[in-house]
């Protein structure tokens, strides 16, 4: 398993890697800072004086050299916007966006349980219609139509919600509502098919001849032999949240890492761009590792590879 748990990580660390070069390089084509920052009548000492400061005067293979060794550093440069470092920046919006993905997450990974596995208890009856359509509909949607037209129906016309903003418990219910919809459709899906497979199973079989309640052979026996394929897909979608709070974000203008990655694009503060980024990725990586983990302890033949 350590063999394994290693080769994970080099894999992780390469993609990071190649994830900050591309990063490094496309930010630099959104275009000079300068004329976000400095007046249109800006004379070209102010202009020399401004790319000077913020390193911006050498050609862009030096700034990426620069930035490598900073970055071995620690030193992540500092935002444009704010003249503050932009790790300080970055790691005052991370905590919003992980509660809000956090919460996302369990709740669409608690309800998709208890419903995938009541789904598959009786395959083709009327809550397995439902439930089939319901979570089909909720993959297939695109999260940003769903957002917006949550706000014209619950804001706009019928006035029961914010339509942005983060304050009290009414804020949340929409951004959390969006971001359950995809993960919860895929993991009911997922957890129907898987609980189909191992409910005709033998020992299945034979804990009902024994008289084991249905209860506990559908949520003890069962469950736990069906979680391997969902352990897998909801790994992929808890990082699928966290790219998705990027779009969530910017439309319900939550003060997170998605909305301001979004916000240091648009004021080319290329610092925090990295570093926004950076923070994402590493999160994104860790929840992959952890759930390789979690697949290893639960499958012996993991451990083994």
């Amino acid at each position: 398993m350590h063999k394994y748990l290693t080769k994970r990580a080099l894999h992780s660390f390469l993609s990071l890697a190649g994830l900050l070069v591309l990063v490094f390089f496309l930010a630099r084509l959104t275009g000079d800072p300068g004329n976000l920052y400095l007046p249109i009548d800006a004379t070209l000492e102010a202009r020399q004086e401004f790319t000077e400061k913020h390193g911006l005067n050498d050609p862009i293979y030096v700034q990426f050299g620069r930035y490598v060794v900073d970055l071995a550093h620690g030193d992540l440069g500092e935002s444009i916007r704010k003249q503050r470092p932009a790790i300080d920046v970055v790691l005052e919006a991370i905590p919003v966006t992980l509660s809000l993905a956090a919460v996302a997450m369990i709740i669409a990974l608690l309800s998709s349980i208890v419903i995938g596995s009541l789904a598959a208890y009786r395959p083709g009856g009327v809550f397995d219609r439902v439930a089939s359509i319901a979570s089909l509909a909720g993959a297939s949607a695109p999260d940003f139509w769903v957002a917006i037209s949550a706000i014209l129906l619950f804001s706009v016309t019928l006035g029961w919600l914010p339509t942005s903003g983060m304050g009290g418990p009414l804020t949340w219910i929409m951004p959390i509502a969006i971001l359950i919809i995809r993960p919860f459709g895929l993991l009911v899906q997922v957890v129907r098919g898987s609980m189909i497979t191992v409910l005709s199973s033998a020992y299945v079989k034979t804990a009902r001849a024994k008289g084991v309640r249905e209860r506990a052979v559908i949520f003890i026996h069962a469950l736990r032999n069906a979680m391997l394929p969902v352990i897998t897909v909801a790994g992929d979608q808890a990082a699928g949240i966290a790219n998705g709070a990027v779009i969530v974000e910017t439309i319900f203008g939550w003060p997170g890492i998605g909305k301001l990655m979004i916000d240091s694009i648009i004021q080319r503060d290329f610092a925090v761009i990295q570093t926004s980024i950076l923070v994402t990725a590493i999160v994104i990586l860790s929840i992959n590792i952890a759930v390789d983990i979690a697949y290893a302890i639960l499958d012996p033949r993991i451990r083994h590879k």
